[in-house]
């Protein structure tokens, strides 16, 4: 049996099936002790490979991904959340609103857990298979302005379009230029309607023309942005201060 199983495993390897190649001799093994069909011994061994391929194309989307490794939901407060945001986020984590191109648009003023509650839903989706960005708005910005000084923006925007969620981290502290605001523009509007987009932001909508100094702009940004989207508002108190405040009490205290 060794020598037969040598030339499986050689066999295997070249059809690039590692799943089987890690496991048919010893599952070849125990089939053969309890009198397995070839059926159920082939099946098993495909369970195997199937569920081996799933696991690593998760740790591929991770890896990819860019989301922070400590923001997922298994370190996310939820007693800290927002009711409405409490109750919506395990929908949102199924992605179903990404299989519809929806938005997912968060606010709140800093440290009120934006982030991370965005992050921890990237994670989720990235579990099921969906391919996501997680990157800071200004550095969007800044890869767009230096393709479209190099005359290769579209191509980038293909290379974005891949991701079925990009994830917009603080768009409220990207102070726009035109040749700015008008690049994050052509981004925003290239994904209506065909891909989602989740955006973190401290500013409210009225206080958008700070982020796009065009009125016309601005209104089209956040009709394209609303017309599909699910809007999460972020309250409470600062998850930062009250850190401080608890490590201020701890010195004081020793």
């Amino acid at each position: 049996m060794s020598a037969t199983a040598t030339g499986v495993g050689v066999l295997l390897r070249a059809l690039k099936l590692p799943g089987f190649v890690r496991t048919h001799a010893e599952v070849g093994e125990q089939a053969e002790r309890e009198g397995w069909s070839f059926e159920r011994y082939l099946g098993h061994l495909a369970e195997t490979e199937i569920e081996e391929r799933r696991v690593r194309r998760i740790e591929r989307l991770l890896r990819a991904s860019g989301l922070p490794h400590d923001k997922t939901l298994s370190t996310l407060d939820l007693g800290r959340l927002p009711t409405p945001v409490r109750r919506s986020l395990p929908g949102l984590c199924e992605g179903g609103f990404v299989d519809r191109a929806e938005n997912l648009l968060t606010f709140g003023l800093p440290g009120r857990g934006k982030t991370h509650a965005v992050s921890a839903i990237g994670h989720e989706l990235a579990q099921r298979g969906y391919t996501v960005l997680f990157i800071p708005a200004f550095k969007l910005v800044q890869r767009l302005l230096v393709a479209k000084r190099d005359l290769d923006l579209e191509t980038t925007l293909r290379r974005l379009d891949r991701y079925d969620a990009v994830i917009l981290d603080d768009l409220g502290y990207v102070q726009q230029s035109r040749e700015e605001m008008e690049v994050l523009f052509t981004f925003l509007a290239e994904r209506y309607e065909r891909k989602s987009v989740l955006i973190t932001s401290n500013l409210v909508f009225s206080q958008w023309d700070k982020i796009f100094q065009d009125p016309m702009t601005t209104a089209c940004a956040i009709d394209r942005l609303v017309h599909h989207a699910v809007i999460l508002e972020m309250s409470g108190k600062s998850y930062r201060a009250e850190a401080a405040k608890g490590r201020t009490g701890a010195r004081e205290g020793s």
